[in-house]
């Protein structure tokens, strides 16, 4: 497991494919805040609950970009943005190696089962490229408001 990133910190760099299948890189948002947010799988409760409450907020936090990072396939993360309108960016790690960067690819466990696994997080990145937030372990529903009174401040 990679070590916990802390405010102040740079933000990892990654280029990586969203839903349509473009290149997208935490460098194509300089100057802009940047709300990256890890979660295991698409169109499951926990993930559709936070992803929704983003959608829900992203009207409220101006030109601030809103990246959802999963393991999954474009294609995947394609049908869950159509499904729910999420109309942000969804980015597919397939080989986790960001999650890794990020300190989010982790064992877990379910069922007496031992994996590895995405720790859902977040990470606000202010306009310099730095870390602004880290959310570690964040639930699903403290997402959105946890970027919303980030930004108040």
């Amino acid at each position: 497991m990679s070590e916990r990133l802390r405010p102040g910190e740079p933000a990892p760099a990654f280029r990586l494919p969203d839903q349509s299948g473009n290149d997208t890189s935490l460098s194509d948002f300089q100057g802009r805040h940047v709300l990256i947010y890890f979660y295991p799988k698409a169109d499951t409760p926990g993930c559709t609950t936070q992803a929704c409450g983003l959608r829900d907020v992203a009207g409220d936090v101006g030109t601030t970009a809103i990246l959802g990072i999963s393991p999954d396939p474009p294609k995947r993360l394609a049908a869950f943005d159509h499904k729910y309108g999420l109309g942000f960016t969804l980015l597919s790690d397939a080989d986790h190696a960001v999650a890794e960067a990020y300190g989010v690819w982790v064992p877990r466990s379910m069922y007496g089962r031992s994996y590895m696994g995405i720790e859902r997080s977040a990470f606000l990145v202010d306009e310099h490229g730095a870390l602004a937030q880290v959310w570690y372990k964040v639930s699903p529903a403290a997402t959105a408001p946890n970027l919303l009174k980030a930004l108040a401040l």
